[in-house]
């Protein structure tokens, strides 16, 4: 099949793969191949292609030669994409009964080739809270993360994400792009959820602060994290970083906003420019090319893109279906390899083991959108004042980008987080070693979860110190009370969606010309039908959300799944769709 070739059948496709190797192994360029490999299910599943190649190795007209191409052909599919057979059992079975069956016909040489008991297992990528085996020094560096280097939270912060991303496989791509959401897509999910914890965190932490100058130095570390998250090319959390800061709860605090020094002030704006939505989020997509090395890409940019051409392009040339459309195949496993070739770019940084559980934990804990506002009320209540912010000078600014989707936690696995975060705790508070945690140790510890309560509710037992069951008790019982404080009534209307819409439950596309879409009469959130009784998004009117005109709606806004941004710009991709977004402001609420 030659280069350049737009359209083709599958069964030109298999014979072209088939083609590529002889009786050693490839003998020519395999990247027609594995694009065939990789992408085939968009037309064809892996049981139906398993089931072509073996009908074809047993054909009478078939070949000792061929034959040998063909269980080459099946072994590189294997080791290039293992995944597919572990997690696809029917597939693997194909193959195991096959293989069986050329060894009892005398073909052992063949049989050995589709070893299928040599791929290895996946099941560990699907499971949460994976440890690191390496071994680390233990380190009595202070656990606060008042205390800690801008550098050192940003390259932690990269590792939680990076270990997540990795976890993500092509058949969660393919599941995302295919159902336009992340139902039944647990890992994607948790991906998504992470990001939105990092953006969550960065709020608490900020409005834990009683007074605007401690609020202002919290915010300035943090824009300080930030730009060590572009020193690390890590743009998906510095779009984290970014969001929180700029969220309604943060960007309305006037008296805190005023003590933040201009240059703070100029470094946030040139960050936010990087991963401003302006242009098709251009300039992000430009620095991100000229990267080397490791990187880490905004997944939301890309994953609107699979969507984008998956949605602008046919799968098929003809409309007989006869015929693959090559152009769609080979725009989509271009998304598709680079993400996969980050994943094997790790980066090169020392982990520490306490920091990293801490971490988890106190992204485990979740607040209602209520909760943070109403707490950023309460730090500075409402003036008549137009509101100032560091942001206040960007246009156009950060689009969506975020699902409001909120994944089920695992109480066993946030069991074993809290365990061993409550083991650092006191391994680096307990400074007398007695095992036990006294009021004077408490107050330190209490600087890193913005939202503990008072010693006395800790200390269950009122003897004036606190043991490690007491902090796990604490722990278990708040995160499993918090993370219930979801879900509110909202008012919904059928409406048509000639445009692609966004799910504010799921992140989905909804799409169509009859009335598909329900939309919040209230609010004005947009849903499947299906993920009504879901939606975990507050219900807040527009016209009292905040209480004057000056702010814009603090209603719940996404920042993992960027809807597609109008712009008048012509975009070098003819498939990239682009559409208007409603409001485009800059304080969101996750």
């Amino acid at each position: 099949m030659e280069n350049g070739t737009q359209s083709a059948t599958v069964d030109e496709l298999v014979e072209a793969s088939i083609k590529v190797f002889d009786a050693e192994g490839p003998s020519g360029d395999v990247s027609l191949t594995r694009m065939f490999l990789m992408m085939h299910s968009w037309y064809l599943s892996s049981t139906e292609l398993a089931k072509t190649l073996l009908a074809k190795l047993q054909e009478e007209s078939c070949s000792s030669c061929r034959q040998l191409q063909i269980c080459h052909l099946i072994k590189y599919w294997m080791s290039e994409f293992p995944a597919e057979f572990d997690l696809n059992p029917e597939l693997a079975n194909q193959i195991r009964e096959f293989r069986e069956l050329l060894s009892a016909n005398g073909h052992n040489h063949l049989s050995e080739l589709i070893d299928i008991e040599s791929v290895p297992s996946y099941s560990w990528r699907h499971q949460l809270g994976e440890q690191s085996q390496s071994i680390t020094k233990k380190s009595k560096k202070s656990l606060l993360f008042d205390h800690l280097e801008a550098s050192e939270l940003a390259e932690h912060f990269t590792l939680l994400e990076y270990r997540s991303f990795c976890k993500i496989l092509f058949q969660d791509y393919h599941s995302f792009v295919m159902h336009g959401c992340t139902v039944d897509n647990p890992i994607l999910e948790r991906f998504i959820t992470l990001f939105n914890s990092v953006s969550q965190w960065i709020q608490l932490m900020v409005l834990s602060k009683p007074t605007a100058p401690q609020r202002a130095a919290v915010i300035s570390h943090f824009i300080k994290v930030a730009k060590e998250l572009l020193h690390l090319q890590n743009f998906n959390t510095l779009m984290a970083v970014v969001g929180g800061l700029s969220h309604s709860s943060i960007s309305r605090l006037k008296d805190t906003q005023a003590l933040i020094s201009s240059e703070d002030q100029k470094l946030f704006n040139s960050l936010v420019d990087v991963v401003t939505s302006s242009g098709n989020y251009s300039n992000y997509r430009q620095r991100f090319s000229e990267c080397g090395g490791f990187r880490f890409p905004i997944l939301g940019v890309h994953l609107k893109d699979l969507i984008a051409v998956h949605v602008a392009l046919p799968d098929w040339s003809d409309g007989a279906k006869s015929r693959v459309n090559l152009v769609k195949t080979q725009q989509l496993y271009s998304i598709l390899q680079e993400l996969a070739l980050i994943q094997t770019t790790p980066p090169s940084i020392t982990e520490r083991n306490d920091l990293l559980n801490l971490l988890m934990v106190s992204l485990t804990q979740y607040h209602s959108e209520e909760d943070i506002y109403q707490l950023s009320l309460q730090r500075e209540p409402r003036k008549t004042e137009r509101t100032m912010s560091i942001t206040s000078s960007q246009t156009p600014v950060i689009a969506e980008w975020s699902s409001s989707v909120k994944a089920k936690t695992d109480p066993a696995i946030t069991s074993k987080h809290i365990q061993k975060m409550v083991e650092s705790v006191f391994k680096n508070f307990d400074t007398d070693g007695d095992g036990h945690i006294s009021q004077e140790e408490f107050q330190s510890i209490k600087n890193n979860f913005p939202f503990l309560n008072t010693f006395d509710d800790v200390d269950r037992n009122q003897d004036g110190r606190i043991s490690p069951e007491e902090m796990i008790e604490y722990f278990n019982k708040a995160i499993s009370q918090l993370s219930g404080k979801m879900g509110f009534v909202h008012t919904f209307v059928e409406v048509h969606s000639i445009k692609p819409t966004r799910c504010d439950h799921c992140a989905g596309v909804i799409w169509g010309p009859y009335k598909q879409r329900y939309k919040c009469k209230a609010c004005g959130v947009n849903c499947h039908k299906a993920c009504c009784d879901s939606l975990s998004v507050e219900c807040r009117k527009r016209t009292a959300s905040v209480g004057i005109e000056d702010f814009a709606c603090p209603r719940t806004r996404s920042l993992s799944f960027p809807p597609p941004v109008a712009s008048h710009q012509t975009v070098s991709s003819p498939v990239i769709l682009e559409q208007s977004q409603g409001e485009e402001v800059f304080d969101t609420h996750l």
